[in-house]
């Protein structure tokens, strides 16, 4: 019985979402060009659940390059209308259209001046008539085996807000970096915007070592950088090559003095690198399909100037 009732209620809320293709129309396209013109902000409005809807379509807007704010529809009219500009867009969401807070913010809104947009199933409702432009979001069916609860409207009204800041991404050119400039704390904003010089060994924190340096000797150091490979660079400084674990255990089969020979002998040669100012997304990218766990860094000068390893980038929570 449980799934059955959630099945039909999924398949409610499907049906009503994709029944908002047909509800696209010159008043939803209006609305995306009004909201990518927009001076000021584009203010969210509702009450109760739907004002929760609200609040999240605000802060898809806001996310994708937006500016918007949500106004709970009954606060506005207890000081929150203060926040209203000319310069906005606001936005009013009803399902039936005659939600007494929301609707009696028209006037208001008129005298204000601002565009508005009513996001609404009532679409002969006092709200439909009065506002600039209608979005509709009419569902045939609830879903609420009470007939009571909202379910398949706020879903369509989510979706419909999605769809919204979607138009209003490919409007506004908003890219990928612009998107991770609002969220520099999540993993997302991680990935788009450190790069691998934020987060590589610098200084005693790697072995960097010459390329006639003993083996023996290299080892030590990387014992005491704590680190799995030893950099190695020549007499002036420029990278050369890098000596692994995997480096000694192949040469020490074939010369067991391999202790006492210089590194430059048996390091692997040219490997791949990396310079400071790529994004350490990249970093790890080039990790997994070269199948290694450090990247040199270098400059462009060849010079070395740090070492990435991946428990550094994992550290990072630059892991998908």
């Amino acid at each position: 019985m449980p799934l059955k009732r959630a099945q039909e209620l999924l398949e409610i809320e499907a049906t009503a979402v994709k029944a908002l293709i047909k509800h696209l129309d010159q008043d939803f396209a209006e609305a995306v060009n009004i909201m990518a013109a927009c001076a000021g902000r584009v203010i969210v409005s509702g009450m109760g659940k739907t004002g929760i809807i609200a609040r999240k379509i605000s802060a898809t807007l806001s996310s994708t390059g937006t500016p918007s704010i949500y106004m709970h529809s009954a606060e506005a009219s207890h000081g929150d209308l203060g926040q209203v500009t000319r310069d906005d867009v606001v936005i009013l969401i009803s399902s039936s259209g005659e939600t007494e807070e929301t609707v009696k913010l028209l006037p208001l809104l008129k005298k204000i001046g601002c565009k508005t947009i009513a996001m609404t199933g009532g679409l002969k409702s006092p709200l439909a008539r009065h506002c600039d432009l209608v979005i509709n979001v009419s569902v045939a069916r609830e879903g609420c085996p009470l007939g009571l609860a909202p379910m398949a409207s706020t879903t369509a009204t989510l979706a419909m807000g999605d769809a919204l800041a979607a138009c209003l991404v490919d409007r506004k050119n908003f890219k990928r970096e612009d998107f991770a400039f609002f969220h520099p704390g999540g993993s997302l904003g991680r990935r788009l915007l450190l790069t691998v010089e934020d987060i590589m060994r610098k200084g005693s924190h790697f072995a960097k070592v010459r390329d006639t340096d003993l083996v023996k000797d290299v080892l030590l150091s990387i014992t005491q950088a704590r680190c799995g490979s030893a950099c190695v660079v020549d007499a002036r400084q420029k990278f050369v090559g890098i000596f692994t674990d995997g480096d000694l255990r192949r040469h020490i089969e074939e010369d067991a003095a391999i202790l006492t020979r210089p590194v430059g002998k048996v390091m692997t040669k040219n490997p791949q690198t990396i310079s400071g100012d790529r994004l350490a997304a990249e970093a790890f990218d080039i990790l997994m399909q070269k199948k290694v766990d450090e990247l040199p860094v270098v400059n462009g000068k060849g010079q070395l100037t740090g070492l990435l390893d991946v428990q550094d980038l994992l550290k990072a929570g630059l892991a998908r």
